[in-house]
């Protein structure tokens, strides 16, 4: 099992969400981040006094995908959230090594097994 981790622009959550969807891609976790990147930040102004911000709000997107499914899953999030600008985000592609069901306890290892 692979964890696939995107930060991405909020307003292309539902587009992301539709991309996954119909790769058959249908569990995913979000959240709502700030953070600053390669964008310069923006200029804001409060009571008339101007200042400029450099953290933006993103949406952190977590899918958790069998191995042979992680280049869809990547290629789902990139034809949903790529809009050619700067700031469009970030994907990262992580190994899983259990995950533990709540509901009954049961534990999963998520290695594949090797055979020497």
């Amino acid at each position: 099992m692979k964890l696939v981790v995107a930060i991405i622009r909020c307003e292309k959550l539902e587009a992301v969400r539709t991309a996954l969807d119909k790769r058959g891609i249908r569990q995913a976790t979000y959240s709502q981040v700030k953070g600053w990147g390669q964008e310069k930040g923006r200029t804001v102004t409060f009571r008339g006094i101007q200042g400029q911000v450099r953290e933006t709000d993103r949406v952190k997107l977590e899918v958790s995908v069998p191995e042979e499914s992680v280049d869809a899953t990547v290629e789902a999030i990139q034809d949903g959230a790529q809009t050619g600008r700067v700031g469009d985000g970030i994907i990262f592609v992580s190994q899983l090594e259990q995950f533990v069901r709540i509901q009954t306890g049961e534990v999963l290892d998520c290695l594949p097994m090797h055979s020497y």
